[in-house]
């Protein structure tokens, strides 16, 4: 079991330095120092840190910032970092550091977050999309320049932002006491879902099909690498494959009324397989 914190003092933000350190290994420039963190924790930002027992195994960082509507500005929450231990990995840490978010954001009047994420690590898009509930249509090219450390370096840093209607029935039926059952492969297959491509699954990893069909029909199945970081130390080349043929896959669907509604991660095969959903028209919200 994890406690959630909210951090405010010096003390818990050097803490937070060195945690920062342990979980995006080799840029001590991209680290946020603990004079920012406190900054941000005592003028409406929020400043989270997750325990075991006394020791911090991750961390939540947000702000409030502005959007734009038709009609002006609107506040919103930008989620800047969330971060886990390796070893703290795949035990409801993350889960449980965006539940707590979502409750405090709510209670400050915002009803929309967003953040952003590497659309081809399967980890974070079964947590934002099926988990949270978060929904994406905006694709960002090489939004953070080239990165340094040790999780980024050397790959283009193109990203999902995703937004997270915090107060919609869709969110609150995921993190309510009595959460949506999650969606299987079969279930989408049942329902007619279009898978956009195949995948050469031959070798040890899979690889991006040569050419991209145009999309059509209501509900899509794209299916991604189940272990990116993985494919990404044995196979440089194949990872930026990987990268490319993903940036035209989701611009183009996105373009063409496309939004990601859900993320499945599927084991009823001879391997894990991890597949976003998209479904046609904003009406799906």
């Amino acid at each position: 079991m994890h406690t959630i914190r909210l951090l405010e003092t010096a003390a818990e933000m050097e803490q937070l330095e060195e945690l920062q350190r342990q979980v995006w290994p080799g840029s001590e420039t991209d680290i946020l120092p603990a004079h920012l963190l406190v900054t941000l924790a005592h003028n409406g930002g929020l400043v989270l840190g997750a325990y075991a027992g006394e020791k911090m195994v991750g961390l939540l960082v947000g702000f409030v910032g502005l959007y734009d509507v038709p009609d002006g500005p609107r506040p919103k929450h930008c989620s800047h970092e969330l971060g886990v231990l390796p070893e703290a990995r795949d035990s409801g840490v993350g889960f449980a550091l965006k539940r707590a978010q979502w409750q405090i954001v709510r209670q400050q009047g915002l009803d929309r977050v967003t953040w952003t994420y590497d659309p081809l690590l399967s980890r974070n898009g079964h947590l934002n999309i099926a988990r949270l509930g978060a929904v994406c249509q905006t694709y960002l090219r090489e939004i953070y320049g080239e990165m340094r450390d040790g999780l980024n370096a050397g790959l283009a840093s193109d990203r999902f932002q995703i937004d997270w209607w915090v107060n919609t029935k869709r969110v609150e039926r995921r993190l309510g006491s009595q959460p949506r059952p999650a969606l299987t492969l079969a279930d989408f297959q049942a329902a007619e879902a279009q898978s956009l491509y195949p995948v050469d699954s031959t070798g040890t990893f899979i690889r991006p099909p040569e050419n991209l069909a145009a999309p059509g029909g209501d509900l899509l199945l794209a299916e991604i690498p189940t272990d990116f970081l993985q494919l990404k130390t044995a196979d440089f080349e194949l990872a930026r494959a990987w990268r490319f043929f993903s940036r035209e896959l989701f611009e183009t669907c996105f373009s063409a009324g496309y939004l990601i509604t859900d993320f499945i991660f599927d084991k009823s095969s001879d391997r894990p397989r991890s597949f976003y959903v998209l479904a046609h028209g904003e009406a799906t919200l």
